[in-house]
């Protein structure tokens, strides 16, 4: 069994037992599930934006503890501070120590589109996503079928949410086309493996349609690799580690941006 197996088998639990302490009347009646959501997409399109979509998290089941005493909400309005078009917040508690509360206290805490990443395998979790303050849900096409993928990304447009879907190769991309997405965000990590293998950006770009932003996903740790991938066409890129495993992540994706500014893009 491989660790996306095993994450995918305890998040069905997890969902289970979810519905039953809250139904989707509770969810509807909480606090920000009547707010009017904010667009990542606009956000990565606007000029001058650093595209830099900056995670919250914990750990992860490829690194283990990556911040021993992360300050949530000082590392999250600092993101917002820093220049960060987004923020991505993880909310799976067994393999990336995340909670919903981590969620619901920085939509309290920044007014950026937020990400709710996550493993979502249900349509419960999208409308939870809703509730919690979320702009913009993540859908793996690792772990869903064609028929998942088009019902929960017209689901989450229904509540005014965007979609960030995920693939990791051309048979992943071939199948998620004909969906309405507006973000593709192709990760360099295999979920099986949780080997990190960068060509893939490269490979992908061309075959994602120029109505759809690129997102890239996991391994990038310096602004020479965003200005690169810009050439092959991506607007958005998903930064965590690099910037969590700092004593100050907020600085760090601060000195990020700034560096980025100051680096012209190559010619390939």
């Amino acid at each position: 069994m491989t660790i996306l197996d095993q994450i995918i088998r305890t998040k069905r639990q997890h969902i289970d037992r979810q519905k039953a302490m809250y139904s989707y009347a509770a969810l509807e009646n909480r606090q920000f599930f009547s707010r009017s959501t904010r667009s990542l997409k606009a956000n990565l399109l606007t000029t001058n934006s650093s595209g830099i979509i900056a995670e919250f998290k914990r750990q992860s089941p490829s690194e283990g503890l990556i911040h021993p005493d992360p300050e949530r909400d000082e590392i999250s309005s600092g993101y917002a501070e820093a220049g960060a078009a987004g923020l991505s917040i993880l909310t799976d508690q067994p393999y990336f120590n995340g909670t919903d509360e981590d969620l619901i206290r920085v939509r309290q805490q920044v007014d950026l589109p937020l990400l709710r990443k996550d493993f979502i395998i249900d349509e419960y979790q999208i409308v939870e996503a809703k509730s919690l303050g979320a702009d913009v849900v993540l859908l793996i096409a690792a772990v869903l079928n064609k028929t998942q993928i088009i019902q929960f990304t017209k689901l989450a447009h229904s509540l005014g949410l965007e979609v960030l879907l995920e693939v990791k190769n051309k048979e992943e991309l071939e199948r998620c086309l004909h969906n309405d997405c507006e973000l593709i965000g192709v990760n360099n990590r295999d979920l099986k493996t949780f080997k990190v293998n960068f060509k893939k950006a490269d490979e992908l770009a061309e075959f994602i349609p120029k109505d759809i932003v690129k997102v890239a996903e996991s391994g990038i740790d310096n602004p020479y690799t965003v200005r690169l991938l810009q050439v092959y066409g991506y607007r958005g890129f998903l930064i965590g580690s690099h910037f969590m495993r700092q004593q100050h992540p907020a600085d760090a994706c601060r000195g990020f941006i700034t560096a980025l500014h100051h680096i012209k893009q190559p010619t390939v």
